[in-house]
């Protein structure tokens, strides 16, 4: 008889005590998740990770000390680090966007319901990034939204510079993923198969230096913009 796949192994980053423990009995409560610690900072949070070596790290945008952004930076340094999904009340969505770029699986707002929250965390665990549909919208707005023209010039030549190592169906794959495709849409679109539209993003992965598609559209979008 085969064994039960290990349960999801979770760390909660938050600096308020109440939204750690409905988490943790949301997630507990599931057979295939569990948390194996908490963290009230980025620097306890950094500490547990080490410790406990987690899949899936639920991470507060906002706390006193390091922030969110900055530990997500430190974790993401190490050699296996864990998909980090923040935790926002999108009261400032440049941090949000900070986050992303700097590896961030997803994000979720705090007043998501829980069914939602748990859907997130697995999908995140699968290695699939996670965009709040309530705030996507907002994501992209930042993103393409006003800068000064200098600022815009120098992000979009920057991210052209990354984008010229690619090959054409690479790029092609790239500008497929920012359209928000999934590797089915992704294949039909290019008319290669699925396993080839694999082969392109891990491709995409090694040479834009990224952990995860959201940093590829980001890229895509800065180039464009």
């Amino acid at each position: 008889m085969d064994s039960e796949p290990e349960p999801v192994r979770v760390v909660i980053v938050d600096d308020e005590q109440l939204v750690r423990l409905a988490l943790r009995l949301v997630i507990d409560g599931e057979p295939d998740l569990t948390v194996v610690a908490e963290a009230a900072d980025g620097d306890a949070a950094i500490t547990v990770v080490d410790q406990q070596r987690p899949d899936v790290v639920l991470m507060d945008i906002r706390m006193p000390g390091r922030d969110g952004l900055s530990t997500t930076r430190e974790l993401l340094t190490r050699p296996a680090p864990p998909r980090v999904l923040m935790l926002t009340t999108f009261d400032s969505d440049d941090l949000v966007l900070g986050a992303l770029r700097a590896g961030a699986f997803g994000f979720v707002l705090k007043d998501t319901p829980p069914a939602r929250i748990l859907d997130a965390v697995r999908t995140v665990a699968d290695g699939n990034p996670v965009l709040s549909p309530a705030a996507t919208a907002r994501v992209i707005a930042a993103a393409t939204g006003p800068q000064s023209s200098e600022a815009r010039r120098s992000s979009r030549e920057a991210a052209r510079k990354q984008l010229s190592a690619l090959t054409e169906r690479e790029l092609e794959t790239a500008r497929a993923i920012a359209d928000g495709l999934g590797n089915p849409e992704i294949a039909e679109r290019l008319r290669i198969s699925i396993a080839t539209v694999k082969a392109h993003t891990g491709n995409l992965f090694a040479k834009l230096a990224v952990e995860n598609r959201v940093q590829i559209a980001l890229l895509v979008r800065d180039a464009e913009q």
